[in-house]
């Protein structure tokens, strides 16, 4: 059943709490079944993609209990006894990334596959590194593919294309504490994109005990040793909150998102200032972050290459926006759970918007929209892109709203609470 994006009659006045973050909370995960001892992950995301995480490390052996709302993960120090033979990755880019270098820790042959699209998205760079690295694999070119573990994997030095996406590199950062020799990595190619979440990942490593040097632009390096069993608290998932701090924007009032860490490496971290940019008017306490509609609603030229998640949304509020927009540095979102560039301009333009696609972005010059059916291409953060458009434009449905479970456990819930509907 299509899904018609609601409209307030008033201003908003709302706090919102947002659910943990996916990046954190699947970085947390692994080290935690790579440590020694158990480890609680706590405030963490559930939904499908960290789902899937948990799930895929039960089949490579580690126990992973839910306590509560927590998760309760028993490390493994030694070499991984897979339990089952075939690990379902969906969509998720971070399960399809990280786990191949941990299943080569594991004593037995395990194979890797997801939804069709995943077959498409990058991870070839990263499995001919770890075949470089001493890692047997049915397959370098991508999904499916057996990882034939060994429980050991001798490591060292290697050279990686991470400009398709910076997770190539935290697939063989997260598990390379545990190679004989370590791991060196270099991103030989074009822009790094999303360097934020490979701070992202550095950060956890060393949090966990891994002694990490990052000192040399472009190379990272993990020295072999144990990883410490602890106790990770997942912040609040700041890219998320992208649709709710832009709702005010579009309908006037404020909207207050509780938990903002006052130190985070999240690249979402920057949004308040783009939202600012755009016309809001933003107030920060030491824990929250508030957005409230300004003057008016105005575009942006801005550079989202280290914040790529928060295009959609932003490009929903260009296309309401009095004056054109464009977004640079973000070419690699092509290659994400849809051809994201090309999506926001088809669905866009099916409006009667104008937008058009670029080398590496979009240029968006604001028109009338008439209502319409959007589709979601099955990717949750153009899925709450439309749900930001709806509140400008009367008569938005989306025909797959539920895909928003990826990142967000309710996200309809939240929304018409935020809305007071």
């Amino acid at each position: 059943m299509h899904w018609i994006a609601p409209r307030p009659t008033n201003p908003l006045d709302a706090t919102v709490g947002l659910p943990g973050s996916k990046s954190l909370t699947n970085r947390a995960l692994v080290l935690a079944a790579l440590a020694d001892g158990r480890s609680v992950v706590r405030r963490p995301l559930r939904s499908r993609d960290t789902e899937l995480m948990a799930d895929a490390l039960r089949v490579l052996g580690v126990p992973v209990a839910d306590d509560g709302e927590d998760w309760v993960v028993d490390g493994v120090p030694g070499p991984l006894s897979p339990t089952g033979s075939s690990i379902d990755v969906g969509n998720a880019g971070t399960v399809t990334r990280f786990l191949p270098a941990v299943a080569a820790l594991g004593t037995g042959s395990v194979t890797f596959d997801g939804d069709p699209r995943v077959r498409e998205r990058p991870l070839s760079p990263l499995l001919q590194a770890l075949a470089s690295l001493g890692v047997s694999l049915s397959s370098v070119e991508g999904l499916p593919t057996t990882v034939h573990g060994s429980g050991s994997v001798p490591g060292g030095a290697v050279t990686v294309d991470a400009s398709q996406s910076s997770q190539l590199i935290s697939g063989l950062l997260l598990a390379g504490a545990r190679f004989e020799e370590g791991v060196a990595v270099q991103h030989v190619g074009d822009r790094l994109p999303s360097v934020p979440h490979l701070e992202m990942t550095v950060d956890a490593l060393r949090v966990a005990g891994a002694h990490v040097d990052d000192s040399v632009p472009g190379v990272w390096r993990v020295s072999p040793g144990p990883l410490l069993a602890r106790d990770a608290v997942v912040e609040p998932d700041l890219s998320t909150a992208a649709a709710y701090l832009a709702a005010p924007l579009v309908t006037g009032g404020s909207v207050t998102v509780e938990g903002w860490p006052a130190h985070t490496r999240q690249p979402g971290s920057v949004l308040p200032d783009l939202l600012e940019q755009m016309g809001g008017v933003v107030t920060r306490t030491p824990t929250s972050v508030t957005v409230s509609a300004g003057a008016g609603l105005v575009g942006i030229d801005a550079d989202l290459g280290d914040a790529p998640e928060l295009t959609m949304v932003l490009t929903a509020l260009a296309a309401l926006a009095a004056s054109p927009s464009q977004f640079r540095g973000v070419a690699h979102i092509r290659l994400q759970e849809t051809d994201r560039l090309k999506a926001l301009a088809t669905e866009l333009n099916s409006l009667g918007g104008d937008v058009t696609e670029t080398d590496d972005g979009l240029v968006v010059v604001p028109r009338p929209l008439r209502p319409g059916l959007l589709s979601s291409y099955d990717d949750h953060r153009v899925a709450m892109a439309w749900a930001v458009l709806g509140l400008g434009v009367a008569g938005i449905e989306v025909d797959d709203i539920a895909t928003t479970r990826k990142t967000v456990p309710d996200f309809v819930g939240s929304w018409t609470s935020m809305l007071g509907i």
